[in-house]
């Protein structure tokens, strides 16, 4: 015991000069570090990861043989290799930056969109019942679509790859779209606020492998928009008219009229006295039935 507590006093005194910043850059260094391994382990960044550990080895044993051919072409190839893994994992790179844009840390302490006003929604109860009409409709008789609704996030970048439409978002104009044999069926719509934007985009698919193998391209598509970007898609299915969501890369299947128009008010963004005078109102008309 007397041990110990001798033990405990010399390592207290050894760490007496650590500063309060040298623990926090610990933590920080921890933190980083940690999520660093947990970004490699779900990319294919981990199957090169043991690779290059297999190399590192081969290294370490040509350094204690003294095998100096070897180490002279590490060390010329080695500037080479950095810049390889770099190519190599580009688009898991990119996926990670920007994931991390996305994150509302910087926003919340600088509003990069001032001009934005939200005193209405991104967009009305008429579009959400609209898209919830035409999704059931379309369902029915087995129609497929992919309907991607922006957020904060421009989409710029795939409504380029589209036609631009710039209609009112209707359920007729949304089935007319979807339409078998018609011009603009195959590809994706963009809505922004209560207009559909723009029509046969394409999309990203996902790489996702814990997907449901019986899922298609317009499913992965809707995954993958989801992946990269802030926008809520909505997909039906042309195979069973089921109709599933995806939001933050997660894919949620079997979704109603109801169902559906609540994922679309979580993203609607209305001030919260609106949404009280809404909730008043529906409990107003339930009790005057």
């Amino acid at each position: 015991m007397a041990r110990g507590l001798e033990l405990v006093e010399t390592y207290l005194s050894r760490v007496s000069g650590i500063r309060w910043t040298d623990i926090a850059e610990i933590i920080i260094i921890s933190f980083l570090l940690y999520h660093i391994l947990v970004w490699i382990k779900n990319t294919k960044a981990w199957s090169l990861l043991k690779g290059i550990l297999v190399i590192a080895v081969f290294i370490l044993i040509a350094a204690y043989f003294e095998m100096n051919t070897i180490l002279w072409i590490v060390q010329n190839m080695f500037g080479v290799a950095v810049t390889a893994i770099v190519v190599i994992l580009q688009p898991e790179l990119r996926k990670a930056v920007e994931e991390l844009g996305r994150k509302n840390i910087i926003s919340a302490i600088i509003p990069f969109e001032l001009g934005r006003t939200l005193e209405e929604g991104r967009f009305s109860d008429k579009t959400i019942n609209e898209i919830a009409k035409a999704c059931v409709e379309m369902g029915k008789v087995k129609t497929g679509a992919l309907i991607v609704v922006e957020q904060d996030q421009r989409l710029t970048e795939y409504e380029r790859t589209g036609i631009d439409v710039d209609g009112i978002v209707t359920s007729q104009l949304l089935i007319n779209i979807f339409e078998h044999n018609t011009p603009l069926h195959d590809g994706a719509v963009i809505v922004r606020g209560n207009r559909i934007i723009s029509a046969t985009c394409y999309l990203p698919l996902s790489d996702n492998m814990r997907l449901s193998k019986d899922l298609g391209t317009r499913h992965r598509a809707g995954v993958g928009i989801s992946e990269v970007t802030d926008s809520l898609t909505v997909i039906v299915s042309e195979e069973t008219g089921k109709i599933s969501v995806a939001y933050g890369g997660n894919l949620e299947r079997g979704l109603n009229s109801d169902t559906l128009k609540e994922k679309l008010r979580t993203i609607q963004n209305k001030p919260e006295e609106e949404s009280r005078k809404r909730i008043l109102w529906k409990g107003r008309s339930k009790g005057g039935k």
